[in-house]
C-alpha cells in the first residue's frame, strides 16, 4: 500500500528551552512522510528551492520515500522561524518566508496515480481540493488544516471537507471549526461537514478519535489515546504531523480497517509524535528504528491497561 502526501518541505529555525537550531529540515509533508515510512510506501508532492541539497535529499532516500513529486524551483525553499521559550505547547512565530511555496501548484506524477491513500497536509484548501479532485480513485483520504484557513478561508475549506474521510486537527481548531466550546458537540458538527472520522489532538495529553455513523450515534465509537509522559521535550514542532504519519501510515498497512485497527492507529500516532519531540527537527525520526517503535507501542498499551 502507498500513501501520497501533499504539503510543505521546508527549513525551520527553532528555539526552545533546550537550545536553538538554524535551518533544520522541516515541513508538514516531511514529518508526515518520515513517520509514515515505517509502515508503508510514501510518495511526496511538494516544492523546494535551489537551497535544497543532497544532504536533505538523502534523508528521504534513506527512508525509501518517493520524491519524484517534489518540484525543484528557482529561488529559496519555504522557511519558518519559531520559538517555544514562553510555552512548549504553542509556537510563537518570528518569521515566515513562503519563497517558492508562494506559487506552489501541485503536480501529480503519473506514477502516483495508483496510490490508495491520500493525505492533504496543512496547506491552502484550494490546493488541497485540486489534488483531491485529481485523485478520485483513492481508497481513503485524510487531511489537516489550521485556524488561519478555518477563519479566513472557510468556504474553500468546507469544500475540501466534503471530500475527506478523516480530519486530523487539534482540539482548539475543532472548537473553532465546529463553532462550539463543547468538544463533543464541536466534533459532531465537524463530522457533519464531510469527514466520518475526526481525530482531535490534545498535545501532551493525547488525542481523541470521534467516529460518526451517519445516524447521529457515535458514543461507542469515541476513543481516547494517551500521550506518553516524557522527561524532556526538546522540540514540539513536528509532533502533530508525525502523529498523522504514524496514524495514517499504520492504517495504510492494514488489510482491513476495523474499529480495533483505528484504535491501534491512534497509539502508533502517539508513538511517532512522542519520538519526534525528543530531538530538534527531524533528527529523532531520521535515526529511529522499527524495533524502537514497537517497543514504545507496548509501553503505551501498558499505560492504558488495567490488567
Amino acid at each position: 500500500m502507498s500513501i501520497t502526501v501533499v504539503g510543505s518541505v521546508a527549513y525551520d529555525s527553532i528555539e526552545t528551552p533546550s537550545g536553538r537550531r538554524e535551518r533544520c529540515l522541516g515541513g508538514a509533508a516531511t514529518y508526515f512522510a518520515l513517520a509514515a515510512s515505517f509502515f508503508c510506501d510514501v510518495r511526496v508532492i511538494a516544492v523546494v528551492g535551489e537551497d535544497f541539497g543532497p544532504e536533505q535529499e538523502t534523508v528521504f532516500e534513506r527512508h525509501h520515500i518517493d520524491t519524484r513529486g517534489i518540484e525543484r524551483a528557482a529561488g529559496k525553499s519555504f522557511f519558518w522561524e519559531g520559538s517555544y521559550l514562553e510555552n512548549l505547547n504553542e509556537a510563537k512565530t518570528r518569521n515566515t518566508e513562503l519563497n517558492v511555496f508562494a506559487t506552489f501548484e501541485p503536480k501529480i506524477p503519473e506514477a502516483y496515480r495508483d496510490s490508495e491513500f491520500l493525505f492533504l497536509a496543512n496547506i491552502d484548501p484550494v490546493l488541497q481540493r485540486r489534488v483531491r479532485e485529481a485523485m478520485p480513485q483513492v481508497k481513503l483520504v485524510a487531511g489537516d488544516t489550521m485556524n488561519y484557513w478555518i477563519n479566513d478561508y472557510r468556504p474553500a475549506l468546507l469544500e475540501v471537507l466534503k471530500g475527506l474521510d478523516i480530519l486530523l486537527i487539534n482540539d482548539a481548531e475543532t472548537r473553532v471549526l465546529g463553532e462550539n466550546q463543547n468538544l463533543v458537540k464541536a466534533a459532531k458538527a465537524v463530522m457533519s461537514m464531510g469527514p466520518r472520522i475526526l481525530v482531535a489532538k490534545h498535545g501532551e495529553y493525547g488525542a481523541t478519535l470521534f467516529h460518526s455513523q451517519r445516524n447521529g450515534a457515535m458514543g461507542e465509537r469515541t476513543f481516547r489515546a494517551p500521550a506518553l509522559p516524557l522527561e524532556e521535550v526538546v522540540d514540539p514542532t513536528g509532533a502533530g504531523d508525525s502523529f498523522a504519519g504514524g496514524f495514517f501510515g499504520y492504517l495504510a498497512a492494514q488489510k482491513e480497517l476495523t474499529p480495533g485497527v483505528f484504535r491501534r492507529a491512534m497509539f502508533y500516532g502517539s508513538v511517532m509524535g512522542s519520538f519526534a519531540v525528543e530531538r530538534f527537527g527531524t533528527e529523532r525520526l531520521e535515526q529511529l528504528t522499527r524495533a524502537e517503535i514497537d517497543e514504545r507501542f507496548v509501553r503505551f498499551r501498558e499505560l492504558t491497561h488495567l490488567d
